[in-house]
């Protein structure tokens, strides 16, 4: 999907890492969230009390999720799940784009 139709936009952003990761909320008729954001080159921790639908619309990553001790190479066109209360960490190697949706 290249575009959302009928949603709201918050105007505050996110901002994590020194500004590193950034990130927008697009709020849905049907109530449900996605985050829309960008990743600077560098390497992240991040924790989530949601389960998550990350895609990646643009640019690449390697991703080690919960309970793996394996990085997974993931570009533009892919995605990964993320279980509900845990971390996982990120390794951004070219500014990338992503949009995040709470499941």
């Amino acid at each position: 999907m290249k575009s959302f139709e009928n949603v709201s936009i918050e105007l505050a952003g996110n901002s994590y890492f020194d500004g590193a990761v950034t990130s927008r909320t697009v709020n849905f008729a049907d109530g449900s969230k996605k985050t829309l954001g960008f990743m600077l080159p560098g390497e992240y921790e991040f924790g989530t009390a949601a389960a998550e639908l990350m895609e990646i619309t643009s640019g690449e990553l390697e991703v080690k999720l919960p309970g793996s001790d394996t990085w997974i190479s993931i570009k533009d066109g892919e995605s990964f799940d993320v279980p509900a209360n845990s971390k996982f960490q990120v390794k951004v190697s070219s500014i990338t784009d992503y949009c995040c949706s709470y499941l």
